[in-house]
């Protein structure tokens, strides 16, 4: 592991929070961005903790140099911006970043921020031997592609966590500019990144995006968010259908989880509904997927090579579940295939 921060204090304090666990050991320190990208040229990590706050070009703006430095290295953010400036930590996960988390002052960093730090280091996992992600491994068992419907499109929904705000945003470019559908999104983050997200993700794709409210109604080519802490299901009401939250416990343990979305687009909306799953760790959406499948619907997985984290996409194409993988681009087109005009940006 490798810690990126201009405090040595910081630097020392989070050296010894990490090294009293014995699953982590600290291969390198550096006090800006630019060091951590010169010491990634001879030393290889599977996580790099990084601050946003430092001398030179900051640990924001470099980001993707740093992912492509460290080929595989996973890069969670610790930083005072992660919790006043929420829009910073956002953009961080758009860039690359697989986690954030707010940095407490020097005299705090003890009991239970070491515990949540541990905890969200384990749930980052470590790199596949920091190869690049451009080279695809073989699966083993995995099941066939399915047929997929021709039919017009009722509902997408899209589901990510780990690097899928810069999925999710080159999904929706590559979209045709209305597909006159409404279109649900489950994406792993905290409740108070999510108006963020939303506004982001509102811009990036030309369309409204709302965090999803219980009794929120779907609209066509309206993104509607699950919120941070619920899952989003959808029910008929006079005229459509609107949302529904929910907070029971899911298969995958996520909160929220892709799961619900899926089942209930599977069930409402048959064989119109088309489910996308992104880049992210574990298996949610599965079991949501097989119950879409069931009911007629079709899903789309993320390849790979384009993937921030190939856990969630690999789950449902060992499933035997999907019925293409591909980058979120190609989705986007053959989204746009099933749709009126068929024609992308």
């Amino acid at each position: 592991m490798m810690i990126v921060d201009d405090s040595m204090i910081a630097r020392a304090v989070l050296s010894r929070m990490i090294e009293s666990d014995g699953a982590f050991e600290i291969s390198a320190v550096a006090g800006t961005a630019e060091d951590a990208i010169d010491a990634l040229q001879s030393v290889k990590v599977d996580i790099i903790l990084l601050d946003l706050e430092m001398p030179g070009a900051g640990g924001l703006k470099l980001i993707p140099d740093i992912v492509r430095a460290g080929v595989g290295a996973r890069i969670m953010i610790v930083s005072s911006l992660a919790d006043d400036g929420k829009e910073h930590a956002v953009q961080a996960l758009a860039l690359g970043a697989v986690d954030a988390m707010p940095k407490p002052g020097t005299g705090r960093f003890n009991g239970r921020f070491a515990e949540v730090l541990i905890s969200r280091l384990k749930a980052i996992g470590f790199a596949d031997d920091n190869r690049p992600l451009a080279q695809p491994i073989k699966l083993q068992g995995c099941g066939p592609l399915r047929a997929m419907p021709a039919d017009p499109i009722g509902l997408l929904a899209v589901g990510a966590s780990t690097g899928g705000i810069r999925s999710i945003a080159s999904l929706f470019q590559a979209l045709p500019p209305l597909i006159d559908v409404p279109i649900l999104v489950t994406q792993h983050l905290p409740a108070p990144f999510m108006s963020v997200f939303a506004r982001q993700l509102g811009i990036a794709s030309r369309r409204e995006a709302v965090v999803a409210e219980d009794g929120t109604r779907l609209l066509p080519d309206r993104i509607v968010i699950a919120p941070g802490d619920a899952h989003l299901t959808v029910e008929p009401a006079p005229g459509g259908h609107v949302v529904r939250l929910v907070r029971e416990p899911s298969p995958s343990g996520c909160l929220p989880s892709v799961d619900p979305m899926f089942a209930s687009a599977g069930v409402e909306f048959g064989s119109s509904a088309v489910g996308v799953i992104m880049t992210g760790m574990g298996r949610d959406g599965v079991e949501g997927a097989r119950r879409l499948v069931a009911c007629g619907g079709s899903i789309l997985a993320q390849d790979e090579a384009s993937c921030a984290v190939w856990g969630m996409p690999r789950a449902i194409i060992e499933a035997g579940l999907a019925c293409a993988v591909m980058t979120p681009e190609k989705m986007g087109r053959r989204i746009a295939s099933r749709t009126g005009d068929g024609t992308c940006r």
